[in-house]
């Protein structure tokens, strides 16, 4: 049985050796986190705007990198955000949890999360359905749906079944009007 090697993503050169900048961040040195089927996430210790590492994505076929964070600068070795993350991530709700080994307040690294955007919600009409659509690199979202914007809202049934890169639920259209939103 041969196996397929594919290079998803080459990191660019630094602007110097060990020390510099790049666009995307260098020297992964932790593991890759899969959330939402399609997504990978990850840190690497060096690169980036300030040198000091990246958080980015990447889709699992290797299109859509997007750098997430830089960690910013630091003076005597300290700042507000840590530098150089060198452990993995891991994802609560719509948030990523990470170590740095530098930076912080004293120098000696910190504990940092960071937000992942909101997911958009796509709604189209067919014929007598509505479908609902959202990204499944949303991580642990819950559609909920309400006929008035008081604050009674219930889980969408049956749940999403997953089309390409979409969570998609199919609902028949009835009464007047409803609302739609995802819930962590």
């Amino acid at each position: 049985m041969a196996c397929i090697f594919t290079n998803l993503h080459s990191f660019t050169a630094l602007s110097a050796p060990f020390t510099g900048t790049n666009s995307d961040g260098a020297n992964p040195k932790a593991g890759l986190l899969l959330a939402g089927f399609i997504t990978l996430y990850g840190t690497a210790y060096s690169g980036g705007t300030h040198g000091n590492g990246t958080v980015f994505a990447i889709n699992v076929d290797g299109t859509d990198f997007t750098n997430l964070h830089n960690f910013a600068a630091y003076v005597n070795y300290t700042n507000s955000e840590g530098a150089n993350p060198q452990g993995g991530l891991i994802v609560s709700g719509n948030t990523l949890y990470g170590t740095t080994s530098g930076g912080g307040t004293n120098g000696w690294g910190m504990v940092f999360s960071l937000s992942l955007p909101t997911p958009q919600l796509t709604i189209i009409r067919s014929g007598t359905n509505v479908i609902v659509m959202w990204p499944t690199n949303a991580l642990e979202f819950t559609l909920q749906s309400t006929t008035n914007l008081d604050p009674v809202w219930t889980t969408v049934v049956p749940g999403p079944v997953v089309v390409n890169t979409n969570n998609v639920v199919t609902n028949t259209i009835s009464g007047t009007q409803k609302f739609y939103r995802l819930s962590l």
